[in-house]
């Protein structure tokens, strides 16, 4: 689950890391109101949308004045905000978050976040924070891993990032403060991101938390029936929402295959494959093990309903609780009801293999069946290329 900015950083504060006051605004008369009561001479009117980049998209302005913060989130709430990470649609922007601006002398960036190859919680941190970013995150050797546990991150390592960074000896101090309660929050919090871009360096010599990206796993939040309030729908893709009552793990993609699989590990293969093939996935789709035939014509009739979707990938794996003839069964039960109607191309493995097949033939499910991984992909990618024509 993704939080908005303000969320995250009302979540962090409890963790003692300085962030700007702020004020919620959803009009220009709250923003006014919201930068008066906050004082100061200056303030940031930041767009409240999941995405990064929002600046070099208008959906930051600094003010001067309250009656300009009032214009300001006139002028980009109800805007649709369009960035790398949104696609050419964008998001329409809801929220605004007023918050006071400061003098930066320097930004540096910080995050938290799941090591895999190391299987353990990674502090990291980067000289080079603020826009642009991603390009210096790519330069490998500027990224400082930190070394921080539970215990906290102990003097010999806050001299090493005073060194690596060139903070005296109070910020170094301040900085490794700020990264040890984030990775506290991270894992009391179970969430699978904090990121800070920037974590800034003031004209007086404080550090300050300027803007957060923050993600909670989803597969934990029955620990947090608190944080579940912060689910901001309007913020998740129609689809995500339908699939997530169903019980189906699903994200939206920007091709034309659809993907239904049986396995996370095994849908992210298929994608690869798709894309190694020219192909672009409309989507992930992972059958959870425990599926009633029902969620999964649930799951296939939001691929037939998705007018991008050319063909319908379907490998399921049989074994376990789930069988390939309860994902033959879901594709019947939609596709008996369904008028407009796509291709699609099966590829089983295991348990209950033939039944299935055998399941869509009586049907008169137009399938085509491949005998293997690799001859599926290559025809939902042809039939994909050709009605796309």
């Amino acid at each position: 689950m993704n939080l908005h900015e303000y969320q995250a950083k009302a979540l962090l504060e409890k963790y003692g890391i300085p962030v700007p006051r702020g004020a919620v605004a959803r009009s220009g008369p709250e923003a006014r109101s919201g930068a008066a009561d906050l004082g100061g001479v200056s303030w940031a009117v930041k767009a409240q949308v999941h995405a990064g980049d929002r600046t070099a998209a208008g959906g930051v302005q600094i003010v001067d004045s309250p009656d300009a913060a009032a214009r300001a989130a006139g002028r980009i709430l109800g805007k649709q905000i369009v960035t790398s990470q949104t696609g050419p649609e964008g998001i329409e922007v809801k929220t605004v978050y007023v918050e006071q601006a400061f003098d930066i002398e320097r930004e540096i960036y910080a995050a938290v976040l799941v090591n895999r190859a190391k299987a353990k919680v990674t502090v990291i941190v980067n000289p080079d924070g603020g826009s642009g970013v991603e390009s210096a995150l790519a330069d490998r050797e500027k990224v400082i891993e930190v070394a921080a546990g539970p215990e906290g991150i102990g003097d010999a390592e806050t001299q090493r990032l005073a060194d690596l960074l060139g903070l005296p000896a109070d910020q170094a101090s301040a900085l490794t403060d700020i990264l040890a309660a984030a990775r506290r929050a991270f894992v009391e919090l179970d969430a699978s991101l904090i990121e800070f871009n920037p974590v800034a360096v003031t004209s007086s010599g404080e550090m300050v938390v300027l803007d957060v990206k923050m993600t909670i796993d989803d597969n934990a939040m029955f620990r947090h029936p608190e944080l579940e309030e912060l689910r901001d729908e309007d913020e998740v893709d129609p689809r995500e929402r339908e699939a997530h009552r169903f019980e189906i793990n699903y994200a939206r993609m920007d091709g034309n295959i659809g993907v239904v699989t049986s396995g996370a590990g095994f849908g992210l293969a298929t994608i690869d494959m798709i894309k190694a093939e020219g192909g672009e996935p409309a989507n992930f789709m992972d059958v959870r093990p425990m599926a009633s035939r029902e969620q999964v014509a649930e799951g296939i009739r939001l691929l037939l309903h998705d007018r991008r979707i050319r063909v319908i990938l379907v490998m399921p794996v049989g074994g376990g609780l789930l069988h390939c003839d309860t994902i033959a069964e879901g594709i019947s039960t939609v596709f008996r009801k369904e008028k407009d109607i796509v291709p699609i191309v099966y590829n089983a493995a295991g348990t209950g293999k033939e039944i299935s097949e055998m399941t869509l033939r009586n049907q008169g499910i137009p399938a085509e069946f491949a005998d293997s991984m690799e001859e599926a992909v290559r025809e939902a990618v042809r039939i994909a290329r050709s009605r796309a024509a």
